[in-house]
């Protein structure tokens, strides 16, 4: 054995898992300004549950942080950069959405709106500018290649 292998434990170590949505409503793209640090503009999320799939979590996260009740799931990515979540090492299942009505920040949310796509705030956290750049490709790529 190599000795400068480190030692397997069990369990093993990994990242947390979360869920991120991307929620499109007539009004534009649902973000919630964060209770707890880091502070700032966010896509609603969190963690999943032992016992649940990233697809329920997904939808009972918006709900809980939005009060809108998603559908329409489309996978937008998985996000892994271990120095996405400056807090510790996330990787996220990030669906694109639909939603009807108006969000209303609740949970871990102190605001929720929906922002027209070319006036995002500055201010938002992690890596969700990026996801959201990917998200807005991926509208484009579908509308202007509509599947058969």
């Amino acid at each position: 054995m190599d000795k400068s292998m480190p030692k397997k434990s069990w369990p093993p170590v990994t990242p947390y898992l979360t869920v991120d949505a991307v929620i499109r409503t007539t009004d534009g793209l649902v973000l919630i300004k964060r209770k707890n640090p880091p502070h700032g503009w966010a896509l609603p999320g969190g963690f999943v549950d032992v016992g649940e799939t990233v697809e329920e979590a997904v939808v009972r996260e918006a709900e809980e942080e939005t009060g809108l009740k998603i559908y329409n799931l489309q996978l937008v990515g998985v996000y892994s950069d271990p120095g996405r979540d400056p807090r510790f090492h996330t990787v996220s299942v990030v669906y694109g959405a639909e939603a009807e009505g108006s969000p209303i920040g609740s949970d871990d949310a102190s605001e929720a709106v929906a922002f027209p796509d070319d006036r995002l705030p500055d201010d938002i956290v992690f890596d969700h500018r990026r996801i959201i750049e990917d998200f807005l490709r991926m509208e484009a790529n579908l509308r202007d290649n509509p599947p058969v």
